[in-house]
């Protein structure tokens, strides 16, 4: 793994449009190691969900699937990334016959590294937790979209909006 220092910052890190999108490597759900640099030349929505098959995540994870056909025909990949080992991301693929990349970030270097995790609180208590975040990196390795704070309803439609727009700009 190269994602870079384990220790969880002190304080989120601020990444940007038009920022380089930090480089990575981690296991997909078969175990296999992917990098960030492996899809240069193509969008990459690389989307932080905090946990494989809970309600919100599932429900974004499905449009994505339902979506994907045209975010390809976009020239972009699908990158999910959670919390979870690369053996609960195999199931969550399984069950819900996803088709594209899960990777497993389960110390969270790459999460620390995007600046997704945070405190949240539930039923009164806080903990740090991965942020529902997207990240929409260009051919050229550099972020040209975020979506913070997501609702897993109709992000699929709002990323596919987005790379539709950025395919007429380069045309």
């Amino acid at each position: 793994m190269d994602a870079g220092n384990s220790a969880a910052p002190s304080k989120p890190i601020a990444l940007n449009t038009n920022d380089k999108a930090p480089e990575f490597t981690l296991p997909e759900q078969n175990g296999n190691p992917v990098s960030l640099k492996d899809f240069r030349g193509k969008y990459a929505v690389l989307y932080f969900y905090p946990r494989a098959d809970t309600p919100g995540c599932t429900i974004e994870s499905c449009e994505f699937r339902d979506a994907h056909q045209k975010i390809e025909g976009a020239n972009a990949v699908v990158l999910g990334i959670s919390p979870d080992t690369p053996q609960a991301q195999k199931k969550f693929e399984q069950k819900f016959n996803l088709p594209f990349v899960l990777l497993g970030d389960a110390d969270k270097q790459v999460a620390n590294l995007y600046g997704v995790v945070q405190e949240k609180s539930m039923f009164g208590k806080k903990s740090m937790g991965v942020a529902r975040t997207t990240f929409i990196i260009g051919p050229d390795g550099n972020i040209k979209r975020i979506f913070r704070n997501v609702n897993p309803n109709g992000h699929a439609e709002e990323v596919l909006a987005y790379l539709k727009e950025a395919a007429k700009g380069a045309a």
